[in-house]
């Protein structure tokens, strides 16, 4: 925000809005990092990336079904809480650092025998939920099956008080030898009873040994050492016919959706057994089926309000209010592109991959195949702004059809307070808008330990050609040419598709692979 200026009299004039100077990205830490020609196992790819909404945690999922947690560090060393460092005289510059917590397997692969389907572990989303006692608590699923996680630190337990010293017993090995071989003695008395003799030679050898005095059950003691333990609490299963795309918590803390390609269905948090759905665009006939739910988001304040998005680029904001199934929207956020400019791939690219509320809920940020959009949902004519993400790749629409590349489903997200924007793209890229009206910011960074590098030609090295026409900040997005300086064409196998930036500061997490980088500015 900028101030205003002072007249003669002292009082304060406006000031017109100026945007924010454009940030300087640098490098902070990369987890699971591949050296030069290691090769990437396939299960070790990450899926899905989140963090808390006090951002001192981050959560990421693999498509081995597994959820690594990673906590922050920083703020632990220097005083913990944001507002204790703010009025400590701690240097402005520090930026968040995290490190490895725990992980746990969260999904196994499964197989449907009525649909004789086979239902990968992959993690699709990951979602926090309020913590509570000091436990964390997340959502996490795969295709079919929504899970329910605590992971909490427990104190390790051990066995005291015993009557002998453990390892004095395995060293002499006379009296659990003796107590052994004396359980299989047994003699009949002049009645036909039977008497075991094992308790008596047991005695008398602990006893004649002069080390036991008397008999001490052993106890059970707490011990200063603590694990951490995920334990699964609930599973929230067969409710969907089709790939869940996306889950949501609610602002109210009790309950979250689950949307796949043709249901939204409400969950409470506490009932496992049953969810009610709410949104439903199956037709009766399938044959009439024109688009499919592809996002799903809760409104982050109004516990009433979701959005979901469609293939056909449009966005629906329904109200829970209104009806039990809400197949009625209240309002309907969509572009329509001029009957002179569409083609085959039209309806393609226009397909909607993620929406993500604002932190206020006041704007609503999508990323269809070529572009951002950013909403005001209190204006459904068009959006405030469009972004271009990787314009260059428009003549290629056709290899990238050929190749699948044009169905693949990247991620956006927001800064926390909202003047930013940011998405993936190919060859490990990713890009950063601001999003106020007059900002020209429009910055592409690469994944690695140097993400603002400009490439200077080397032909010696084209592998590594990510030149000054990628780096470059450029107004809005726009990019001149699918190539680099050096005539060498983007990688389309390695695509950045999942990023979240931390709820309060400029930082920035991102997937390469099997590799999770984090940059600050």
């Amino acid at each position: 925000m900028t101030g205003g200026d002072k007249d003669g009299d002292g009082d304060v004039t406006a000031a017109p809005a100026v945007p924010p100077p454009p940030l300087e990205w640098k490098f902070s830490q990369v987890f699971g990092e591949r050296t030069a020609g290691e090769e990437v196992q396939e299960v070790d790819i990450i899926s899905a990336i989140e963090f808390d909404k006090t951002g001192d945690h981050l959560a990421t999922g693999d498509r081995g079904g597994r959820v690594v947690l990673f906590e922050r560090t920083d703020t632990k060393e220097h005083g913990g809480s944001r507002k204790d460092l703010e009025k400590t005289d701690y240097p402005s510059n520090r930026h968040p650092e995290f490190r490895y917590k725990t992980e746990f397997q969260s999904h196994e692969p499964e197989f449907d025998y009525l649909k004789s389907l086979e239902i990968e572990e992959k993690i699709n989303k990951i979602k926090w939920c309020q913590t509570a006692n000091g436990a964390l608590f997340l959502l996490s699923t795969n295709d079919k099956t929504i899970k329910f996680w605590k992971v909490q630190e427990k104190k390790a337990k051990k066995i005291a008080d015993m009557n002998m010293n453990p390892l004095k017993a395995v060293g002499n090995g006379s009296i659990a030898s003796s107590s052994v071989s004396s359980i299989n003695k047994s003699s009949h008395t002049a009645n036909g009873e039977k008497t075991d003799k094992s308790c008596t030679s047991l005695n008398k050898d602990f006893y004649s040994s002069g080390a036991i005095q008397s008999l001490r059950l052993p106890v059970v003691v707490t011990c200063n050492e603590t694990s951490l333990a995920a334990r699964c609490r609930r599973v929230y299963a067969h409710a969907h016919d089709y790939h869940i795309n996306s889950i949501s918590n609610n602002s109210d803390g009790e309950t979250f959706i689950s949307a796949d390609d043709l249901r939204v269905n409400l969950w409470n948090l506490e009932i496992s057994n049953q969810s009610f759905n709410i949104v439903d665009v199956k037709p009766a006939n399938m044959e009439d089926l024109t688009e499919v739910i592809t996002s799903a988001e809760f409104h982050p304040t109004q516990c009433n309000t979701l959005a979901y998005s469609s293939s056909k680029g449009s966005i629906r904001l329904i109200d829970l209010r209104q009806s039990a199934l809400c197949d009625r929207h209240s309002k309907l956020f969509e572009e329509h592109e001029s009957p002179g400019s569409r083609s085959f791939f039209t309806e393609i690219i226009a397909s909607i991959s993620d929406i993500k509320f604002g932190r206020d809920g006041r704007y609503l940020l999508s990323r269809d195949y070529m572009t951002l959009k950013l909403w005001d949902i209190n204006m459904d004519s068009g959006p405030v702004s469009t972004f271009q993400v990787h314009e260059h790749l428009r003549p290629k629409l056709c290899d990238l059809y050929e190749n699948d590349s044009i169905f693949d489903k990247f991620e956006c997200c927001l800064s926390g307070d909202g003047q930013r924007v940011a998405t993936g793209s190919y060859s490990n890229l990713f890009r950063v808008f601001g999003s106020v009206p007059t900002s020209t910011e429009a910055t592409t960074l690469e994944a690695s330990k140097n993400p603002m590098r400009r490439q200077v030609q080397t032909p010696s090295r084209p592998s590594r050609s990510l030149s000054s026409s990628i780096t470059r900040v450029v107004r809005r997005g726009g990019e001149s040419t699918g190539n680099d300086t050096n005539g060498n064409s983007f990688d389309f196998s390695t695509k950045l598709l999942h990023l979240a930036w931390h709820p309060t500061e400029n930082s920035i997490a991102c997937a390469a692979a099997n590799s999770l980088y984090m940059y600050y500015a």
